[in-house]
């Protein structure tokens, strides 16, 4: 379904984890984030491609390589893929692939397209890259913490904030590469909105947001996390539970978190 939509930006949310896909469009381009989940779903971010983007350059912005995040790639086969360097060299690629499959096989999904991992046409492999697509500007910034290839894009004059699977409201920060990347990361974040002026923000899981309080209280909330991982235990748990619709299914995510931060910590 569309979950928000403006003159220049519309979001698709999967029915699945509340998954984003983000349609940013302008006289000369239209840019995409992780079309994704379920056949229909895809099919129907295809058929809205289709209908509105003429003779425009179609490209897409991988946020990173988790298989829910580039379930939609064999769809699009004609789009200018954008993902960072990491993402390019993953070393697990067919593993991924395979996650795709897998995810069909076991609720007997049909798709139109083969199951594919992206090949990158434009990596980023710097803070502040930029690409200039005529009437808008696209910037770049390593987010590695949730994955190690993990990727944030300001999107200007538009002032939009593509935060991948960072600054969620509905999930505290997932950590499945490294504590220490994800604090930096989120650091970085606040960098973002202290040097752009970000109107939207488009999270991968949960509500795009135009609301500057709430943008700040997704900030202020992971930093929180990230510093009482460790201290407050059982009282963070409880927080988490009254904050979080979906805490208990959650919960050995949380637990991980809490395992990796330890380890990291104590070498």
């Amino acid at each position: 379904m569309i979950q928000y939509k403006t003159n220049n930006i519309t979001v698709f949310q999967s029915t699945l984890y509340k998954t984003s896909s983000a349609i940013i469009e302008t006289k000369h381009s239209m840019v995409m984030t992780d079309p994704n989940w379920l056949p229909e779903e895809v099919e129907s971010i295809r058929q809205y491609v289709m209908k509105h983007i003429g003779d425009r350059e179609l490209y897409i912005i991988y946020t990173h390589s988790d298989f829910d995040h580039i379930i939609g790639a064999g769809a699009f086969p004609e789009a200018k893929v954008i993902a960072s360097e990491e993402f390019n060299e993953n070393p697990h690629k067919e593993e991924i692939i395979k996650q795709n499959y897998d995810f069909d096989q076991k609720y007997y999904l049909q798709r139109s397209y083969l199951h594919t991992y992206p090949t990158v046409d434009i990596g980023i492999s710097e803070d502040g890259q930029t690409l200039e697509l005529e009437d808008i500007t696209l910037s770049f910034f390593k987010a590695p913490g949730h994955t190690n290839d993990s990727l944030f894009t300001v999107v200007e004059p538009f002032g939009i904030f593509l935060s991948g699977d960072y600054l969620s409201d509905v999930e505290f920060p997932f950590i499945f590469s490294s504590y220490k990347d994800y604090v930096d990361t989120i650091e970085k974040a606040a960098n973002v909105y202290q040097n752009y002026d970000i109107t939207i923000q488009v999270p991968g899981h949960g509500y795009t947001t135009d609301n500057q309080q709430e943008m700040r209280d997704r900030l202020v909330f992971s930093q929180y996390y990230l510093q009482n991982l460790l201290t407050k235990k059982q009282a963070l748990v409880d927080e988490l539970s009254k904050k979080y619709t979906f805490f208990e299914g959650m919960k050995d995510i949380h637990d991980s978190n809490v395992e990796l931060a330890n380890q990291e910590l104590e070498s």
